[in-house]
């Protein structure tokens, strides 16, 4: 037998280089794409093939997909959309060019990836469609009024894409991780200095003591209830594997939380909750 494909973005670290390692494990042929070549280099030096995908530039990740079916035959079994970042900062502070930025890396180019790769997966009659959202996509938290938007973005595009795919053998599915050890804080960091005027802003105190205390203070461990990304790759499994996918994941305490919450409580109920 042949070995499963898949392509997985954001291989650099964290939850994308857990997965390639958990699935090749499985026997699962990994194609862990990052968005820098340098990163692509070290993870051929570990056996992969690494193509070069940048969620920004829709090129390369026609590209990257290109070589990927030119390698494989045409054929892919499944696609992993992980990669992506934050922009910390209140809402009211977040100039509309940040949000593009941020849409066109944790969004837009996941959908140019999965509508380019949708074609071989009908011709094939089979297909996993796997995005790896947030808690952040259930519920919205306050200092992350881009990361929320481009995941709840992703919740309501993905459900409407499995609605729309029954019958042809591709399922779409979503995994929604809370806490779990990565480096999306560090790495929001330049895309906070770059955007975010906060010395200016009207809620200056609360970024010096809130916001500025979590993105560099050196005491910060752990959250609550974080699990490390092998967690994440776990449910990956189940959803690449099993005979009938869920249509979601939840990983991590705070996701179970966040979705038993939205579904009892009123808005102004799960506000106060959020708050606290």
């Amino acid at each position: 037998m042949t070995s499963p494909t898949i392509l997985i973005t954001g291989c650099s670290s964290g939850i994308g280089y857990a997965a390639a390692h958990g699935l090749r494990a499985r026997g699962w042929h990994v194609y862990a794409a990052c968005r820098q070549e340098l990163d692509c280099a070290r993870l051929r030096d570990e056996g992969f093939d690494s193509p070069v995908l940048d969620y920004t530039d829709p090129d390369s990740i026609i590209g990257a997909l290109a070589d990927v079916l030119e390698h494989t035959g045409g054929t892919l079994d499944a696609v992993f959309n992980n990669g992506a970042h934050a922009t910390p900062g209140a809402v009211e502070d977040l100039p509309t060019e940040a949000l593009r930025e941020i849409f066109e890396a944790n969004f837009f180019g996941w959908h140019t990836l999965t509508r380019a790769v949708i074609p071989t997966m009908r011709a094939q009659g089979h297909g996993r469609i796997v995005q790896c959202s947030s808690v952040l996509g259930l519920v919205a938290q306050p200092w992350r009024g881009a990361y929320n938007a481009t995941k709840f973005a992703l919740e309501g595009l993905t459900d409407t894409l499995r609605l729309e795919m029954r019958g042809t053998g591709v399922h779409p599915i979503l995994i929604e991780p809370g806490p779990v050890t990565s480096k999306i804080r560090t790495n929001s960091i330049p895309h906070f200095e770059r955007w975010i005027d906060w010395e200016n802003a009207a809620r200056a105190d609360e970024y010096e003591s809130v916001l500025a205390q979590r993105l560099y203070g050196e005491k910060n461990g752990p959250d609550k209830f974080e699990l490390p990304p092998e967690a994440v790759v776990k449910k990956l499994i189940h959803a690449l594997e099993s005979k009938k996918p869920r249509p979601r994941y939840y990983v991590t305490t705070p996701t179970y939380l966040a979705g038993f919450m939205r579904r009892i409580l009123s808005t102004r109920m799960l506000d106060r909750v959020l708050d606290r």
